[in-house]
C-alpha cells in the first residue's frame, strides 16, 4: 500500500478536486502524484514518499486541476490506444471514443486485404488518428492534414516520436482539410479516410465542461451554429480523395445522428452508408463507401 504521507496527500487532494467537481477525482489525484514522482500510475502502491520539493509541486497541480485545467495539459500525455501522445495548450485533446472509430478503419482494413493503404487523416490535430493506423497496419502511409499554427506542432513532435509499424509512413501536410487543392495530387488514390473534424454547435457552449470550453481550442471544437459546417465541406472532399470502392468513417456529434448520413447519401457517390455507437452507445462516428458507379449527384 502506499506511504502513510502520500496516503494522506492523495485523500487531501481527492477531497479538493470533489469539492471542485472535478468529475474523476482519486484517479486524476493519482495521476498527477504519479507524473510528480515519474513513474506510472499502478506503481504508486509501492512508491516512496514525495520529497519537499515534490510535495510542493504537487499541491500547484491540484490547484490547477481544481480550477479545472485538464490534467491532460498538467501531465503534458494523453493515452490512445496504445500510443502517449504529448498534448498542451494549442491542440486537441483526443478522446476514448475516437479510438472506436481508428478500430473500425483498421478492421475495414483487414477484412479487404489491403497490404499497402494509402490512408488520410483529416482534421489531424494530435495525430492520434494518423499515429495508430500507422503504427498498428504494416506498410501504410497516412497523410495528416492539419491547418491550426497552434496544433501543428504538436502534430509534429507527435509523429516523430512516433513507433511506426514496419513500413509505415506518416506524411504531415499543413493546410485546410476541406480546400480541394490539398491532396488534390492523390485525387481518386486514397483506400481509407478518417476523420474527427470541428463538430459542436457553437450554441452548446455554454453546456461544455471548463475543460473544454476554457482550453480546447475553439476551431477544433465549434463549427457553426449547427456544427455542420465543416462535415458538411469535407463530405464532397473526401469523396473525391477516396477511390471507388474506398471508405471513410467521421466522428460527429451525437445529434447528428440523422443528419450526416442525409448529407452522405446527398452527395450521390457513397453506399453502405452506417452509423456506429461509442461504448457509452451514442451515436459517434458514420461510415461509407464510395461508390464503384457513383449514382449522378442531384441537381
Amino acid at each position: 500500500m502506499e506511504s502513510v504521507r502520500l496516503a494522506q496527500l492523495l485523500a487531501e487532494a481527492t477531497a479538493i478536486l470533489t469539492e471542485a467537481h472535478v468529475p474523476s477525482p482519486r484517479v486524476d489525484a493519482e495521476l498527477l502524484a504519479a507524473h510528480v514522482l515519474g513513474i506510472p500510475r499502478g506503481r504508486l502502491a509501492v512508491a516512496p514518499d514525495l520529497d519537499p520539493d515534490q510535495e510542493r509541486t504537487y499541491r500547484e497541480l491540484v490547484a490547477r486541476r481544481a480550477a479545472r485545467e485538464p490534467v491532460q495539459h498538467l501531465t503534458g500525455e494523453a493515452p490512445f490506444r496504445y500510443e502517449v501522445l504529448q498534448v498542451g495548450p494549442g491542440v486537441f485533446i483526443p478522446r476514448p471514443e475516437t479510438e472506436q472509430l481508428v478500430m473500425w478503419g483498421l478492421s475495414w482494413l483487414r477484412s479487404r486485404g489491403i497490404d499497402q493503404p494509402r490512408v488520410v487523416d483529416l482534421c489531424a490535430g494530435s495525430g492520434a488518428i494518423a499515429i495508430s493506423v500507422a503504427a498498428e497496419k504494416s506498410g501504410a502511409t497516412v497523410v495528416a492534414v492539419e491547418q491550426s499554427p497552434s496544433a501543428l506542432p504538436w502534430l509534429r513532435r507527435n509523429v516523430e516520436a512516433a513507433r511506426l509499424a514496419p513500413g509505415s509512413r506518416i506524411v504531415v501536410v499543413e493546410g485546410d482539410a476541406t480546400d480541394p487543392a490539398v491532396l488534390a495530387e492523390i485525387d481518386g488514390t486514397v483506400d481509407l479516410v478518417l476523420s474527427n473534424p470541428p463538430y459542436v454547435p457553437q450554441l452548446n457552449r455554454p453546456t461544455l465542461p471548463p475543460e473544454v470550453a476554457e482550453h480546447d481550442p475553439p476551431e477544433a471544437l465549434f463549427a457553426g451554429p449547427d456544427g455542420l459546417e465543416v462535415i458538411r465541406a469535407l463530405i464532397p472532399r473526401i469523396a473525391t480523395l477516396l477511390r471507388p470502392g474506398g471508405a471513410f468513417a467521421l466522428e460527429h456529434d451525437d445529434t447528428h445522428v440523422h443528419v450526416v448520413p442525409a448529407l452522405i447519401a446527398a452527395d450521390g457517390r457513397f453506399e453502405q452508408i452506417e452509423t456506429h455507437e461509442d461504448l457509452a452507445r451514442r451515436p459517434r462516428f458514420t461510415s461509407a463507401v464510395r461508390a464503384v458507379s457513383p449514382q449522378s449527384v442531384a441537381d
